[in-house]
């Protein structure tokens, strides 16, 4: 029976970043790519956590997925594995972190006074802020160019104000910490990374994998941080296979 595919954006981006991909997976009984909650037209999340972004997908979601989390979309698909298992009958993490900030016990994170950096200029100037988030995806990148345009092409509508989604959007990726729910996380996960991923290391990679009871690592040697945009066919295959084994 054909599973279901669910595919999660990230921070200040829109489904429409995954329009080069949907042709060319094969094999889902449909594809779901919602909009994050406060991105664009969708509803913004009733509390402050990122449990609480998680709770606002789900009556939308359909049962026993295959759920492709990128980027922040990543930590959701995560927290929603752990507490919704009925949702989700594979994992599928893409440059994604248990924890995007660095702390002691945590080298694989960008340095907090980077990221309250990134916090101050979006509250500052949005579209500013957003073209370098973009700039730093695709750092190392193969195909630069054309996965800045990719990216720049799905970016959601931003407003300024403060509390805005994607300002809460940040402030979840500065203090939000999963390591302590991915040794709980059940089904069986593949992490895709990139290689040159300069906002999410590959060494964040590598410990997931380690760390997910049936966590397994594909590192695109050639990518950054969005390789389903660099690499779309090469992606797919290994989506594909991983859904379907």
């Amino acid at each position: 029976m054909k599973s279901p595919l669910v595919m999660l954006h990230g921070w200040g981006l829109s489904p429409a970043v995954f329009g080069g991909l949907r042709p060319q997976l094969q094999g889902f009984s449909r594809i779901v790519a919602p909009w994050l909650p406060g991105h664009g037209p969708a509803e913004a999340a009733h509390g402050p956590e990122l449990a609480d972004w998680t709770d606002l997908l789900v009556p939308d979601l359909p049962d026993q997925a295959v759920v492709l989390g990128w980027s922040l979309g990543g930590m959701i698909a995560l927290d929603l594995a752990r507490r919704h298992p009925r949702k989700v009958a594979r994992l599928i993490l893409v440059g994604a972190t248990p924890r995007f900030v660095a702390k002691d016990d945590w080298p694989h994170g960008l340095a907090p006074a980077v990221v309250e950096e990134f916090r101050a200029g979006f509250a500052a100037d949005p579209a500013a802020t957003l073209r370098r988030f973009i700039a730093l995806q695709t750092l190392g990148d193969a195909r630069r160019k054309a996965v800045a345009l990719a990216l720049s092409e799905g970016l959601a509508p931003v407003g300024q104000a403060e509390g805005c989604a994607p300002a809460e959007g940040l402030r979840l990726l500065a203090e939000t910490d999963l390591r302590s729910i991915v040794a709980d996380v059940g089904v069986p996960t593949r992490v895709l990374h990139g290689r040159h991923d300069a906002l999410m290391s590959a060494e964040a990679a590598v410990w997931l994998a380690d760390h997910l009871p049936d966590g397994r690592l594909s590192i695109f040697e050639q990518a950054g941080h969005a390789p389903f945009l660099s690499m779309p066919a090469q992606f797919a295959v290994l989506v594909d296979g991983f859904a379907h084994e």
